[in-house]
């Protein structure tokens, strides 16, 4: 039996998963590392720690392997997306990683429209200029650490300073590459256009791959280090959320997928290079050689319920706490929550706007403000889900995957307020299983992604909508969405309070 490794590495965690020629997850390490959060809206990481608890996770999987290790035959990545990587001449890092979830960056949002142009930005990214995104984070640097970005010869992305690390080869895929806002979608090559109009070298933008690309093997000392064999054969890899797509089967039209993860996804497949959502939704590279997809993100998903959980419930596990949930009715009692916590993405891009329980009663229970988050994540992933409506595409079936697949009432959730069928995987770890399937399709095992994803990719239950729980969460959703127009100019006014 031939085994693959897909390690995803995630905001919280790094998590390999061995995967053998049937598909089957045989092992699963984690290995979760912390956040730096200096200020209000700042996250960063220390990318040693992503070298280091992946090294560990890799050394623990081999040691509990029973097979000859020569049959581990290769391995791939899925990213956290936009993070910024910055390297010297000698490839050493020159600061810690700004993080996709860092919001620091609103004037050079602004400043990327003024030297770029709006229409012309959109026209060759194919998304606006957002804090989240990579670009944004390089120009603050510029601005405000000049010495460190004098020193820049090289930028990355989270996954690929892993990959780095394990080659010591220099790439980026086009999955990630796309969240970069310096590539041409279209054309799959990075744009001297808007390098030259914010004053970036293109210089320091890394050779461009596909996912599936064999990009070398790893070194003797990761390999002493891990006890993996020096043949094992490195492939690129993708973006977290192509490779989530990957992973859950969404490989061509007419197929949409959930991800709850720190934060949430509604991504959908497209064949066309052409579609124009205005900037509405996101618009990448599909890890899928020569496919795109359209997303759109909710910043804090899954960290909602993290942040509810770490506050009010540290002592219990996710269970334990959400003990009770099925019983609690659709819309707590009346209690609304909104998942801004951190500002938010789509369709609301606003790092100042944050996070409200709307309806606070003294007949309320932790339980309802549980409920309360759940309902809330999901009502803002339906917004992105309407805006694919609003556009002609027909959202009838959803793969659901991340921390949101794991509760059997969420599931059902999400089937009542998406008004769609929720098909539930054998395994909700798509961005891993996709990194998988890239080492796969990369080996030679399959002809195909599609082929791969027919092994690999299982459902093994679908939650239908009920139809009296759609009528109740449209009455819901249609409050939800009044929230934010009603907090924003409070929320504007408290930022000046804020550490």
């Amino acid at each position: 039996m031939k085994y693959v490794i897909g390690v995803d590495l995630g905001t919280s965690a790094v998590k390999v998963l061995l995967i053998n020629q049937q598909g089957e997850v045989c092992q699963e390490v984690s290995k979760s590392y912390p956040l730096i959060q200096e200020k209000s809206g700042y996250s960063e990481q220390n990318p040693e720690e992503w070298v280091e608890k992946t090294t560990l996770a890799l050394q623990e999987l081999v040691k509990a392997f029973d097979g000859s290790i020569e049959d581990i035959e290769g391995i791939s990545f899925s990213g956290q997306m936009h993070g910024l990587v910055l390297l010297d001449e000698n490839n050493e890092v020159l600061r810690n990683s700004i993080l996709w979830n860092d919001v620091r960056t609103t004037k050079q949002c602004k400043d990327i429209y003024e030297l770029v142009g709006e229409e012309k930005l959109l026209a060759i990214s194919k998304n606006p200029a957002l804090e989240g995104f990579t670009l944004p984070k390089i120009l603050w640097v510029k601005e405000n650490e000049p010495s460190i970005f004098r020193k820049a010869t090289t930028f990355l992305l989270p996954k690929d300073y892993l990959r780095y690390r394990l080659t010591g080869k220099l790439h980026m895929d086009y999955s990630d590459a796309a969240g970069t806002l310096l590539l041409d979608v279209a054309e799959k090559k990075w744009s001297t256009d808007i390098c030259e109009a914010v004053g970036v070298n293109p210089s320091i933008c890394p050779p461009l791959v596909e996912s599936h690309e064999f990009v070398g093997t790893i070194t003797s000392e990761v390999a002493s280090q891990t006890g993996l064999s020096e043949a094992t054969k490195v492939f690129a890899g993708g973006a977290d959320n192509a490779c989530g797509a990957i992973g859950s089967g969404i490989l061509s039209e007419g197929n949409t997928l959930c991800s709850i993860g720190t934060s949430g996804v509604v991504l959908s497949y497209e064949e066309s290079k052409d579609r124009d959502f205005q900037g509405k939704v996101h618009y990448f590279n599909h890890g899928k050689e020569n496919a795109f997809y359209t997303m759109g993100v909710t910043l804090a998903a899954g960290y909602s319920l993290s942040w509810f959980k770490d506050t009010f419930a540290a002592n219990e596990d996710f269970n334990e706490m959400l003990n009770g949930l099925e019983d609690v009715s659709i819309g707590a009692d009346g209690l609304l929550f909104t998942p801004y916590i951190v500002g938010e993405r789509t369709p609301h891009a606003d790092a100042l706007i944050r996070g409200s329980f709307i309806g606070m009663d003294a007949s309320h229970k932790r339980i309802h403000f549980a409920r309360a988050v759940i309902e809330g994540i999901t009502f803002s992933l339906n917004e992105s889900i309407e805006i694919f409506r609003e556009s002609g595409k027909t959202v009838d079936s959803i793969i659901s995957i991340g921390g949101g697949a794991k509760n059997e009432t969420w599931l059902q959730i999400q089937a009542d307020i998406f008004n769609a069928k929720i098909h539930k995987l054998s395994s909700e770890q798509g961005p891993g299983i996709g990194a998988a399937m890239l080492a796969a399709y990369g080996c030679g095992w399959y002809e195909s992604l599609n082929d791969c994803s027919e092994v690999f990719s299982q459902i093994v239950k679908t939650y239908e909508p009920i139809p009296e729980n759609v009528e109740k969460y449209k009455e819901l959703f249609s409050l939800y969405k009044t929230i934010y127009s009603q907090t924003k100019e409070l929320n504007e006014g408290l930022a000046a309070f804020r550490k």
